[in-house]
């Protein structure tokens, strides 16, 4: 059986833990404890030289790290349910989509965390106030912009569920929970989507 090495909810093994489980494919989960610093030891490293999680190691031994590759990996080997595109248009789309969430939203809530009261409070980072600023400002105007587009569409990518659907949920739980960053209660089409993926099985199962 494949091993996916995860740390408790952090986002990232999250999102590949969500695909999986729309996948139904069943991996052994390795609890790699990030506060005792085991993804960056020797034996890890090996694993994925940028010391993070998620990792997938397969049965022979090989391994894949960063959730969307392992995400591909996964789709490719169980193509159904389709998450990541079924046509060529289709898998243009979706890798935009998601890219424009990683690089304009996590990209940010990533400087708000760095830069906020839980980080700062492990002294581990001179922290600097204005990029919190900046970045939290940044979140919420895309959290406005993703209130506009998803009064026009059901889900991200349009239509269906897809891995862009995984990728802003986890962005949008964790910078709640953990940064401060809950989008406002007037961003109605915003908080329907966030119900609509919420109820999915896949997403329960993870909570």
């Amino acid at each position: 059986m494949m091993k996916l090495y995860d740390y408790g909810r952090a986002p990232n093994p999250r999102r590949v833990k969500i695909f999986l489980a729309e996948k139904g494919v069943e991996v052994e989960l390795v609890n790699c404890d990030m506060a005792k610093g085991e993804h960056k030891t020797p034996e890890f490293l090996k694993k994925n030289p940028s010391g993070k999680i998620p990792v997938l190691e397969l049965e022979d031994g090989r391994c894949l790290a960063e959730s969307v590759a392992i995400c591909r990996y996964i789709e490719a080997i169980h193509p159904e349910p389709n998450l990541m595109g079924s046509n060529a248009f289709e898998l243009g789309h979706i890798e935009m989509r998601n890219r424009h969430i990683e690089t304009e939203l996590w990209s940010q809530i990533g400087v708000s965390w760095v830069n906020g009261p839980i980080v700062g409070a492990m002294g581990i980072f001179e922290q600097i106030p204005a990029a919190k600023e900046a970045s939290d400002r940044n979140v919420s105007a895309y959290y406005q912009r993703l209130d506009r587009e998803l009064g026009e569409a059901p889900y991200i990518a349009g239509e269906r569920f897809t891995i862009v659907d995984i990728t802003l949920l986890t962005a949008v739980d964790f910078a709640t929970s953990l940064v401060g960053l809950k989008p406002d209660a007037s961003l109605e089409s915003l908080w329907r989507w966030h119900a609509l993926v919420s109820a999915r099985a896949s997403v329960d199962a993870q909570e």
